[in-house]
């Protein structure tokens, strides 16, 4: 029987949170080909169809580590779990469009040095004691959850909440009528809270609780 390597993604990931580059490449390279063989299976003849599918992924999971939100995890397959959904939502709308503002919003005013989502509620810990720390930390919750929403739902929230956009700027953009557009706004808030609870209680959304 051949020994596993230990698991080092709590290691790492803290380490890529203080700026180690060589951290970054490390969690990238120990769960690339996992996340391949994965998305593979689900995708199935969308990935094939693709040649360029794998770097896509790739690229995509470092542009979400990091412009994403800093978080903390149990595990390796809890890390696996959130970026095999985070890349498949990626692959399937290839949205250049959503990355460029998971950029923007990357380089806006981020969470004190001290401060890392912990999504494994046996490592939560309150680390922003202040209400103007509170409210940085919420928004890195929101960040986090609009990863894991559909194509559509990320597009009407973002151009609805983070461009103050109308309903009827956004339903000419997307061939809709304001009144439709209004409705998937309010569905997809609803979903967004639905992923942020599930997130904070240290599940991948939909899983089930208990």
């Amino acid at each position: 029987m051949v020994d596993q390597p230990p698991d080092r993604t709590q290691e790492l990931l803290a380490l890529w949170h203080q700026g180690d580059e060589a951290a970054l490449a490390e969690l990238v390279r120990t769960h690339i080909d996992w996340l391949k063989q994965l998305v593979d299976r689900r995708l199935g003849a969308f990935l094939r169809q693709r040649g360029d599918a794998s770097d896509y992924m790739q690229d995509a999971i470092v542009d979400f580590l990091r412009y994403g939100p800093r978080f903390q995890v149990r595990d390796a397959e809890h890390f696996r779990g959130l970026l095999a959904r985070i890349v498949e939502n990626t692959l399937r709308d290839r949205n250049d469009w959503f990355r460029a503002k998971r950029r923007r919003l990357g380089t806006n005013q981020g969470l004190p040095t001290e401060s890392v989502l912990a999504l494994d509620p046996n490592l939560q810990r309150s680390t922003t004691p202040s209400r103007d720390a509170s409210r940085l930390e919420m928004r890195e919750w929101v960040r986090l959850a609009l990863e894991l929403l559909d194509a559509e739902e990320r597009r009407i929230i973002l151009a609805r909440e983070y461009e103050d956009r109308s309903f009827v700027q956004i339903g000419e953009e997307l061939g809709m009528t304001a009144n439709a557009v209004r409705m998937r706004w309010v569905r997809a808030v609803a979903r967004l809270a639905e992923v942020m609870q599930d997130l904070k209680a240290g599940r991948l959304p939909g899983e089930p609780s208990g």
